[in-house]
């Protein structure tokens, strides 16, 4: 079965009420998990950066912005509590080593790298010292890093699955390149994904199941036209919904490809083929 995942990432916009509302959604519409994003705001951001304007509803800094976003450990121990009463997974993807390390107390089955850190070598250390089951995005990243990213896991003995990326928010849907999965799949030996950040019907994801890939994740919001950066590439609701009852109805109708008589085809086997018993 295709493992989706829900992404919440920083769509909460610094609101547990929020969060649990896209909780809500990702459960209802039998989504596997959620994820979200953490990340120590002074370590993953310039002074510049953080100093340059930026007018939100936290104030008029790109600083006051980012901490917004952020959840708190006790918040993220409210968040943890929530999914299990929900009974759906959560997990995050961590932008610095120090949130992966903090986000360790909470015990969740899997980790995720982010296309933007699949360079920063010490948090893949950190990450797959864990010896949990990884999925890493690939998003603007050449083959060359990929494997770069790929031989820590391996030698830590860390399982991963690879995710087809585009980092684009939102992609051009001409540029999402399916025939990706194959590739890596075929490069690396491993299980392929799909991170889809398209703002087009949900079908590029369908398309990506088709060749292949054995997990999706897409952003989930309340409302496309919300505040934030991710919230027009992301699903509302209702197209959550349709989403993962294709991806089910397509996991059953690809079948596991090994040949076999259905009980359905004896009445014609035993009418068609009598002559030649």
């Amino acid at each position: 079965m295709t493992f989706i995942t829900a992404e919440i990432g920083i769509n909460h916009n610094g609101s547990i009420k929020l969060a649990k509302e896209l909780i809500d959604i990702a459960s209802t519409s039998g989504c596997d998990a959620v994820k979200f994003q953490k990340r120590n705001v002074e370590k993953v951001y310039s002074k510049k950066v953080l100093d340059s304007y930026r007018e939100s509803m936290w104030g008029t800094t790109t600083r006051e912005q980012k901490f917004g976003l952020e959840f708190s450990e006790e918040q993220y121990d409210e968040i943890n509590q929530y999914c299990k009463k929900k009974k759906i997974l959560w997990y995050v993807s961590c932008w610095d080593v120090g949130s992966q390390i903090q986000m360790r107390k909470f015990k969740t089955k899997y980790n995720k790298v982010a296309s933007a850190m699949l360079l920063h070598t010490k948090l893949l250390e950190t990450i797959a010292e864990e010896g949990k089951y990884t999925f890493i995005s690939t998003g603007m990243s050449t083959m060359n890093e990929i494997s770069n990213a790929v031989k820590i896991f391996r030698n830590h003995d860390c399982p991963f699955e690879l995710m087809h990326s585009h980092s684009a928010y939102p992609m051009p849907p001409h540029e999402a390149n399916l025939r990706m999965i194959q590739t890596l799949g075929k490069k690396f030996k491993c299980k392929v994904g799909y991170s889809g950040h398209e703002i087009s019907s949900y079908s590029i994801c369908l398309a990506a199941v088709l060749l292949g890939a054995t997990s999706i994740e897409r952003h989930i919001t309340l409302d496309r036209s919300m505040y934030g950066s991710d919230q027009a590439a992301s699903l509302e609701s209702s197209g959550l919904i349709r989403l993962v009852r294709d991806i089910r109805e397509l996991d059953f109708i690809l079948g596991d490809g090994k040949k076999k008589i259905w009980d359905s085809e004896i009445p014609a086997q035993k009418k068609l083929r009598e002559i030649f018993t």
